[in-house]
């Protein structure tokens, strides 16, 4: 009988293993961080201060989606911060400047973002240059364009129903925004799940000479991949311009350091070939929370940082004994 009973738990148990692939180191560091901070602040597990965590990691998380699909092939996207600068920028731009309907600045906004990811992955792939140095050149030249729409000025106020996306809480628990996120979130997840193009991010990322030789396209893959990172970059600054009721071209700055390090802390491989999106949003549910809980114990925003980074490179330590 028992033995009847584990079979029938093991499809379940490989089930939630693959969710979690090489994140229940992260899943335990949530838990164990959840703990302290309910020991140590009164209102942490407040469903107030919890719904204010899923609103906060609405735009890193939209953002964190693109760029584990980027490490998953082994490269890296440092213009994400820029990219959703420029997206915020176009679309303010086009709203109140050129008064086009916000159903028609929105969708432009993604395509300029698309475009500058498609001129990445095509440097990338095309001119051989390393990820780190396309998308650093990116960074800057999507920045300098975010500031010249504008001439470095914000723009400020849009419709009531756009805004009302951020605040507006369904049902009193979901705002429009954080929906996004985890509609974002469950399609990312099936695809590298369930579908072939899924796997074939694994197989490039794991060795891109033997996924070529098996047949797969690995720059259509590749451009494809930075393309994707950028409309999602995009799609959270539109997220971000619907928080803020505002866009300004200084948006974003710093956004790609705390994008690479919750995939990093999900437990994705920096190398490539290894990692899932479920993992992903441990990550970013682990960066959310920790500064949440410090800044409800009143910890400098200069320390925030400080800690943050210690636990960047103690998850970092942790993959790499993993592996070995």
């Amino acid at each position: 009988m028992s033995s009847s009973v584990t079979e029938q738990d093991n499809p379940a148990r490989r089930s939630l293993l693959a969710a979690l692939r090489g994140a229940t180191g992260p899943l335990i560091g949530l838990i164990l961080l959840c703990a302290f901070l309910s020991l140590t602040t009164s209102t942490f597990l407040s469903v107030r201060n919890g719904l204010n965590i899923l609103d906060q990691i609405t735009v890193l998380g939209i953002m964190a989606v693109g760029m584990s699909y980027v490490i998953l092939i082994g490269g890296i996207d440092l213009s994400v911060g820029s990219v959703l600068a420029l997206s915020m920028m176009v679309m303010g731009w086009l709203t109140n400047v050129m008064n086009v309907p916000m159903l028609v600045s929105v969708p432009l906004a993604l395509v300029a973002s698309g475009l500058c990811g498609g001129v990445s992955g095509y440097m990338i792939t095309q001119f051989r240059v390393p990820p780190f140095i396309a998308t650093l050149a990116m960074m800057s030249v999507a920045r300098g364009l975010a500031n010249m729409i504008t001439d470095g000025q914000q723009i400020v106020g849009f419709p009531d129903w756009f805004t009302s996306l951020a605040i507006d809480r369904h049902f009193g628990v979901l705002t429009a925004t954080v929906g996004l996120l985890l509609i974002v979130v469950a399609v990312a997840w099936i695809f590298l799940r369930y579908r072939s193009g899924g796997r074939m991010l694994y197989a490039v990322g794991g060795n891109p000479e033997v996924a070529r030789l098996a047949g797969i396209n690995v720059r259509v893959v590749t451009i494809g991949v930075y393309v994707l990172a950028a409309i999602l970059a995009g799609l959270a600054g539109i997220v971000l311009a619907a928080r803020l009721d505002s866009v300004q071209p200084s948006s974003g700055l710093g956004y790609e350091l705390d994008t690479i390090a919750a995939v990093v802390i999900g437990g994705t491989s920096l190398t490539g070939g290894s990692g899932s999106i479920g993992g992903t949003l441990i990550g970013v549910l682990i960066i959310g929370v920790l500064r949440n809980g410090l800044n409800l114990l009143n910890v400098s925003p200069f320390l925030q940082q400080v800690v943050i980074g210690v636990v960047i490179v103690l998850a970092v330590a942790v993959e790499t004994y993993r592996r070995k």
